[in-house]
């Protein structure tokens, strides 16, 4: 490429400059419409596909650092950084901040950017450094207490990430941020490497079920430390409450309830509690739990007839596979296995595609030459495997 050639190159993206410069003081003066975003994304698209890099480079040296110039300083140091080319990017934003014409409002900003670009480059004690500064401001305080939580997230340094995510719940206080710190402290609570064991462990997850009180992980590690101390019955109501707070977690709490019992000598009461369990709140592991419990306290009898009454209600290949172990070597029941079997497989069948496309993953139950979805010819094909063909 000649002189005049990248000279002229340079002199129409100078032109895009100042036209986006215009176009954000335009916006700070009334209200954008719906679609300026979509065209500063196509102008500067077309900034990056159509110019060297050399080209944006002595572009952004010639540009001015003024309010109406900033946002297209950073929109390329964060094109540099998604790019992987985390240095050009650095040196972006680190340029910036050196600038005395910066103007104030950008400077938080500026400086959270170029926390990305060391976290990108994993300087983490650099970018820690910037987000701490970055805590008391108004505009990027709650940013920069997410990533900071993500840095020692990364450490496994639980106590300082508990402290920021109160700082952040300060901040912002929403279900997700609570149920985050809850985690938190669980992690903190169980962490066996900690030089400190202040708080204790119980208070810390005392304090997660107080931001999350449908912290099923708090309540969980509250029932081993109950029963570490020899409390069954504090250590069992915890595990009840486990149903209420989220009962998909309910076999978590099943297999710690049946130990706990036959630990504590409590098993034949607590199996009327888990058949009311199961009526609301059914699960393979607890019915298998119960047939376990059938057969320790009747007979193998009323293990097979719970099984093959709840299997007809609620097909299960695990309940089915322990109910095949449990009648192997006895005179099977004329017919009724082999009926559950079919049972089982005809729902195992009818959860899976009959065709299935060998490029994109597309599943039906009807043959397409051209996939319906990524548009290929004879790529759907019968399904393979074992449940296929």
């Amino acid at each position: 490429m000649n002189t005049i050639l990248q000279w002229l190159l340079l002199a129409v993206a100078v032109g895009i400059g100042w036209a986006l410069g215009r176009w954000r003081l335009r916006r700070q003066a009334s209200p954008a419409p719906i679609d300026d975003e979509d065209r500063l994304r196509e102008r500067l698209q077309f900034l990056f596909t159509n110019y060297s890099d050399e080209a944006i480079e002595s572009f952004l040296d010639s540009l001015e650092v003024n309010r109406e110039t900033v946002n297209l300083h950073l929109s390329i140091g964060a094109h540099f950084r998604d790019r992987g080319e985390v240095e050009r990017a650095t040196l972006i934003h680190q340029n910036l901040l050196a600038r005395p014409e910066l103007p104030g409002r950008y400077s938080s900003q500026v400086t959270y950017e170029l926390a990305l670009d060391y976290l990108a480059a994993g300087l983490l004690d650099r970018a820690e450094a910037l987000l701490h500064e970055l805590l008391g401001t108004r505009s990027y305080g709650a940013r920069a207490a997410e990533q900071l939580v993500l840095i020692y997230q990364r450490e496994r340094d639980w106590e300082k990430a508990v402290e920021v995510a109160r700082t952040l719940v300060g901040i912002s206080d929403t279900r997700e941020i609570r149920k985050q710190l809850a985690h938190l402290l669980c992690e903190q609570a169980s962490d066996q490497g900690a030089v400190s064991r202040v708080p204790d462990p119980r208070e810390l997850l005392e304090q997660a079920l107080a931001h999350d009180s449908g912290c099923v992980r708090a309540s969980l590690l509250l029932a081993d430390l109950a029963r570490e101390r020899g409390n069954w019955r504090e250590a069992q109501q915890l595990l009840f409450k486990v149903f209420d707070q989220n009962p998909a977690f309910g076999p978590e709490a099943v297999r710690r309830l049946v130990s706990l019992a036959r630990e504590f000598g409590v098993e034949r009461k607590l199996r009327r509690r888990l058949h009311r369990i199961y009526r609301d709140h059914p699960s393979t592991t607890l019915l298998l739990c119960l047939a376990e419990e059938e057969e320790r306290f009747n007979s193998r009898d009323h293990a097979l007839y719970l099984l093959h009454g709840e299997l007809q209600q609620r097909p299960s290949l695990r309940a089915l596979m322990h109910l095949l172990e449990m009648e192997e070597g006895q005179e099977p029941r004329k017919g009724t296995t082999p009926n559950l079997v079919r049972q089982v497989g005809q729902r195992l069948l009818e959860n899976r595609p009959a065709y299935q496309c060998i490029r994109c993953g597309f599943g039906g139950q009807q043959l397409h030459w051209l996939c319906p979805s990524c548009k290929n010819w004879e790529t759907v094909e019968p399904y393979q495997g074992v449940e296929g063909e």
